[in-house]
């Protein structure tokens, strides 16, 4: 009896602790949404021609935009949608390189396209929000000028808003591009770019897809949106309090309107692919922060209105947030319970069982994902040839997950801003503090020892 006793202890509650939470919190899910996409697939929408396109207004907002202008312009040109159908509004803020020098190049190469340029000094949102009032056209569609669409991208967005007239707004599916990845030197630079377009893919043609389905999209991208203007002239538009600001609306379109967000699947959008690890730990402690105060504006109405069970939205905010301190916990008790009679090997087991887990949950998602991009024959083959990722996507999943809890912290003890330390600078300070920290103690010790000295010098 005693030993089963040992055994319940040693390994059953072991088990239950480090493997059946994370299936139950991540592994199941997975598989349900895998059936979803499936379904949504299979059963899909299927879009008729149009026959009649609507004027669009594109707003894009500059910043420093030197390099990327051009080609984020020339993609809007090279578009199937008709020209003459498209106003371009370039919003400055406070550029300080040749950016403008660029506007005139694209007015000069691309002359069946109306570009105009404003000038704002009040942050991006103002600058957005200005855009807004000066538009035109039925449909209202934001682009960053480090991106490229694709050809049919501007098409397939406004055939899907003209048939279905339920949905005031929409995000298309974001890429980084697969030429720049390729062009870029140093294997260890390339492998972080192409697991960055690994896992933008799972993030919108199945995270984005599947809430889609439910419309439970938490934020739109503000790299590529699109709204009825109609509808976002009803909303209190962008927020300044916020770093988030596309995800301000997302919230507004949603809860305060009542509206639907969708994706579409097919409007791709590329970007430029992330230039380093410190700029990956700025970009998702940005991300975070903002999740953290769009919730704070809308979490009482919420609770008071909602309840966990029936509210996806608070699920996803509870999981991703506070669900985040215990994940921590775990991760630090991993190392603690070697030093508790815990066999080795036990823990080992636990953890390459857990790995294995979230690899099969990635294959899933990979399998999807290939099915939504059939379509598109060279991105497909791109994707599906870097099936060695899924090995290797939960390792960086758990990488960001720090950067994202830092993101927690830094909200919770910081005041708003859009400069954050990047991940050199936190080293540079945590080994800053572990410095001080030790010439304390250091500064201590040696009191502690001229004391002890000068007593025994007094008693020879």
């Amino acid at each position: 009896m005693r030993a089963m006793i040992d055994i319940f202890h040693s390994q059953i509650l072991f088990w239950m602790a480090w493997v059946i939470i994370p299936i139950v919190m991540e592994i199941v899910p997975t598989i349900g949404n895998f059936f979803v996409l499936l379904k949504r697939r299979v059963i899909g929408h299927k879009r008729k021609k149009l026959v009649y396109f609507p004027e669009i207004t594109l707003i894009v907002p500059v910043y420093n935009s030197e390099e990327t202008l051009y080609n984020c312009i020339k993609s809007v040109n090279d578009s199937d949608y008709d020209s003459h159908l498209i106003y371009i509004m370039l919003v400055n803020n406070q550029s300080t390189d040749g950016s403008f020098n660029e506007f005139v190049r694209c007015q000069k190469d691309f002359p069946k396209l109306t570009i105009n340029w404003l000038n704002s000094e009040q942050g991006k949102s103002k600058a957005l929000n200005m855009a807004l009032f000066n538009s035109y056209g039925k449909y209202i569609i934001h682009i960053d000028s480090d991106g490229v669409l694709h050809p049919q991208a501007l098409t397939n967005m406004v055939t899907q808003f003209e048939q279905n007239e339920d949905c005031d707004c929409m995000t298309g599916t974001i890429m980084t591009n697969p030429d720049m990845i390729d062009a870029t030197k140093g294997f260890g630079r390339r492998l972080l770019r192409k697991l960055e377009f690994f896992e933008y893919c799972q993030a919108f043609l199945a995270g984005r897809n599947f809430q889609s389905e439910f419309n439970t999209i938490f934020t739109l991208s503000g790299a590529f949106s699109a709204f009825r203007k109609s509808a976002i002239l009803k909303t209190q538009l962008y927020n300044t309090d916020t770093v988030c600001e596309d995800t301000h609306v997302t919230f507004q379109i949603r809860d305060t309107l009542g509206e639907r967000v969708e994706l579409c699947d097919d409007a791709y959008f590329f970007v430029d692919p992330i230039e380093d690890m410190n700029r990956l730990y700025i970009q998702r402690q940005r991300w975070q922060r903002g999740e953290i105060e769009v919730m704070h504006m809308f979490m009482e109405k919420r609770l008071k209105s909602r309840g966990f069970i029936s509210d996806a939205v608070l699920r996803l905010l509870m999981y991703d947030h506070t669900f985040a301190f215990p994940r921590m916990i775990w991760y630090f008790a991993l190392i603690c319970l070697a030093f508790v009679n815990y066999p080795i090997k036990l823990i080992l087991v636990s953890v390459l069982l857990m790995y294995l887990l979230y690899v099969v949950a990635t294959l899933l998602l990979y399998i999807s994902i290939i099915l939504f991009l059939s379509k598109e024959k060279r991105l497909r083959r791109y994707y599906a040839r870097k099936w060695y990722l899924i090995f290797l996507l939960p390792i960086f999943n758990f990488l960001v997950f720090w950067f994202r809890f830092a993101g927690i912290v830094n909200a919770i003890k910081s005041k708003q801003t859009w400069r954050t330390r990047n991940l050199s600078e936190e080293a540079a300070a945590a080994r800053e503090v572990i410095r001080q920290d030790f010439s304390k103690a250091e500064t201590i010790l040696s009191r502690w020892r001229d004391e002890v000295n000068s007593d025994v010098e007094i008693k020879e």
